[in-house]
């Protein structure tokens, strides 16, 4: 995909989070809005991945370890054609393809079930060391959120990626710097979250988690002998005025007039 075609699928990703929380009345759109340039960049570009070879064993693998951002991913993998888009029709109902977590057992093209925070980074680890011991050149990514790293385990994972050397293992964190109950700094100080990650042995990126440019150049940059961390600085809620940087936008669906002023903001 070119420029404008990365920024269109962005557009009508977003617009497909927004139908699927308000036809659900429920959901996370602030989280799935932040991270939704992040997911284009990797299942568009980077990734070694398709409807086609989604069971191939060499395949690169995402898992979504914020697991609650669901709609961005559920959203990418329809409009790439991994299931029919009329499942977001579904999307929280009983029975449906489209959880409100991942669960790989019902929904192509979803990896690793979700949604118990820190333990899909956890999970992402063991694959990269799998997919090394099988001489495969099979690369994992992850994406965190920032509230996550509150988790223990996100600790504990980290320090095993290190200690194994995984250079085939890129962490991106959605940094957009609030959770369900306000900000980061108000629930559990991160403090210096770059300084962690490098002592805890990652080579660490900052960028602008919206920019494709700094994406990409994170994503090309080379490192060997120890896993990758993008700290990607985001904004909640993004591209819809109202839910920006707005922490309760958090965990709820818009209601019908307020879907169709984000709607409205997201038109081509």
């Amino acid at each position: 995909m070119n420029r404008l075609e990365l920024e269109a699928t962005c557009r009508q990703v977003r617009r497909d989070i927004i139908n699927m929380t308000a036809d659900a009345c429920s959901g996370h759109p602030g989280g799935s809005l932040s991270a939704t340039e992040i997911l284009v960049a990797l299942y568009c570009r980077e990734m070694r991945i398709s409807p086609e070879t989604m069971h191939d064993p060499d395949r690169d693998r995402f898992v979504l370890s914020k697991g609650h951002a669901a709609p961005a991913l559920y959203g990418l993998l329809g409009e790439l054609g991994y299931f029919d888009k009329s499942a977001f029709k579904t999307f929280r109902q009983l029975g449906s393809i489209l959880q409100g977590h991942p669960c790989r057992d019902y929904c192509p093209g979803v990896e690793v079930s979700t949604g118990s925070l820190g333990q899909g980074i956890s999970v992402a680890v063991g694959m990269a060391l799998g997919a090394r011991l099988a001489k495969s050149p099979a690369r994992i990514f992850a994406l965190c959120g920032d509230g996550e790293l509150q988790e223990g385990q996100v600790w504990e994972a980290s320090m095993a990626a290190a200690h194994y050397k995984l250079d085939n293992f890129t962490v991106i964190v959605d940094h957009n710097g609030l959770q369900i109950d306000g900000t980061n700094d108000e629930v559990m100080s991160l403090g210096d979250i770059v300084g962690k990650f490098r002592a805890f042995g990652y080579e660490v990126i900052q960028i602008n988690g919206h920019d494709f440019d700094q994406i990409f150049a994170a994503f090309d940059q080379k490192v060997t002998g120890k896993p990758k961390l993008i700290l990607a600085e985001t904004i909640k809620g993004k591209g819809v005025s109202f839910m920006e940087n707005q922490v309760g936008w958090h965990g709820k669906g818009p209601n019908e007039e307020e879907r169709q002023i984000a709607l409205k903001e997201l038109e081509d």
